[in-house]
């Protein structure tokens, strides 16, 4: 399987995990906010410091975002693009949000595809502070209570990055038994989903949110990204049983370095991951 090699040593516990409770819900994201403001608003409405998104559409302006780059230096296996700031408003296609805290205060962690004014089609990393709501739009939520994804130092990678801690429950309204988790470097996505539900006795779940990197990434379609540093987005996702035991079911959205957009199912054992990967799972079974 493919691997990169990161700065600083592994980390023994390749998942870190969360145990909580969760529920879903809609808002809607007010026009004028900025997005992180927005979004915070909608989970503290619902009684949740946190949680994940998934956006269908929508206007953003004005915006700002930054890519997957090459590091420059040998302190990080990947880095990020200059900003970019397009002009006019940026219509989303598609994107997912983890929602948590970062220096004690909300943050968010979000990927995307979109177009941009002029007809631009483009990906990569929302900059929450700098990118504003332009039109009011009905979101999917999952709130999370007993978990939040905190932003702390990573020595294997060299980044501040979410990760899912413990918190004091808030009392919100919940129905559904969840996981927090981040998956660390150079494991295969589908495989070590499938592998924690099976020790932690799941045998129907749904995904909810999505944010990470693959180390490129191989499509049941044939599709092959090369370029190693990506941005990905999970659209739609779920594990269940296959004909091999659990199967995962992952379908994304992405964008390389080189500012290519793919699109589709990931291969099972074959698509490892290269920074982060951060998700909730809603227990079905």
């Amino acid at each position: 399987m493919r691997s990169i090699k990161q700065p600083g040593p592994p980390v023994a516990e390749r998942i870190q995990w969360v145990e909580a409770r969760g529920r879903a819900f809609t808002f809607t994201l007010q026009p004028g906010l900025t997005l992180l403001e927005a979004a915070h608003r909608g989970f503290a409405a619902h009684g949740f410091a946190g949680g994940v998104l998934d956006i269908r559409g929508g206007a953003l302006g004005p915006f700002a975002y930054v890519m997957p780059a090459l590091s420059k230096t040998p302190d990080y296996a990947a880095f990020y693009s200059e900003t970019y700031r397009p002009h006019g408003v940026t219509r989303l296609s598609t994107a997912t949000m983890t929602l948590g805290v970062r220096n004690g205060a909300p943050f968010f962690h979000c990927h995307a595809l979109w177009t941009e004014e002029g007809g631009r089609n483009g990906g990569g990393h929302i900059l929450p502070e700098e990118t504003i709501v332009a039109e009011a739009l009905e979101v999917e939520a999952f709130g999370v209570d007993g978990a939040i994804f905190a932003a702390e130092p990573d020595p294997e990678t060299g980044f501040k990055l979410f990760g899912p801690i413990a918190a004091v429950p808030s009392g919100a309204a919940t129905d559904r038994r969840v996981f927090a988790l981040r998956l660390r470097p150079n494991q295969d996505f589908a495989g070590c989903l499938e592998e924690f539900c099976t020790a932690q006795g799941i045998s129907k779940a749904r995904i909810r949110g999505g944010v990470g990197s693959t180390i490129g990434a191989r499509f049941e379609s044939g599709v092959v990204v090369e370029p190693f540093a990506t941005e990905l987005t999970i659209t739609s996702g779920a594990i269940a049983p296959g004909s091999d035991g659990l199967e995962a079911i992952l379908d994304v959205a992405l964008v390389d370095y080189t500012g290519e957009l793919s699109q589709g199912r990931l291969i099972r054992g074959d698509n490892p991951v290269l920074m982060t990967m951060e998700l909730v799972l809603e227990v079905l079974e």
